[in-house]
């Protein structure tokens, strides 16, 4: 993002463009930033965390630090890992033609909405169908199959619990 006075933005712009030519840059907007971000698994705050998640669920438990100094909801993260988590955020790949998106529900056998999408996307990286959702942790192992519905239209597509980061650059 760049902050400059609206005034400018146009010159800026072309500026920028202009000296990555050589370099093959092109311009980019949020769908293109939304699916690679989804494709390395960056969550994205209003998306994949919100007030609602913790950092263990979402697996982002690297950021925080229980042997460091007291912080603000500390006490509330060790009582979660303490009783155990109820959900986790997965990542999927869809196994039919199916484009899950976000707010589609996860439903189990009786139909029952049991979690839901929080990203999803065609990976053009990876040729394939992905997203990422909060699921009972009994359904996060690799491997376990998910069933996912449109809220809008009914529509019910499969997906499979795979490995994040789908994508990971060769270093």
């Amino acid at each position: 993002e760049i902050f400059c006075p609206p005034a400018e933005a146009a010159r800026i712009w072309r500026s920028l463009l202009a000296a990555g030519e050589s370099a093959g840059l092109r311009p980019a907007g949020l769908g293109a930033r939304n699916t690679l971000r989804l494709e390395c698994k960056m969550a994205l705050y209003g998306n994949d965390i919100d007030e609602t998640t913790n950092p263990l669920e979402a697996g982002l438990s690297w950021v925080v630090r229980f042997d460091k100094a007291d912080f603000i909801g500390r006490s509330a993260l060790l009582a979660v890992k303490e009783a155990g988590l109820s959900r986790k955020l997965v990542g999927f790949e869809m196994t039919d033609k199916a484009i899950a998106r976000d707010h589609w529900q996860v439903i189990n056998e009786a139909d029952e909405q049991v979690g839901y999408v929080t990203s999803g996307s065609p990976s053009p990286t990876l040729g394939k169908n992905l997203g990422l959702a909060y699921v009972p942790t009994a359904s996060s192992a690799l491997g376990s199959t998910l069933r996912l519905r449109d809220p809008e239209r009914g529509r019910v597509g499969n997906a499979v619990v795979v490995k994040t980061p789908f994508y990971k650059r060769a270093r």
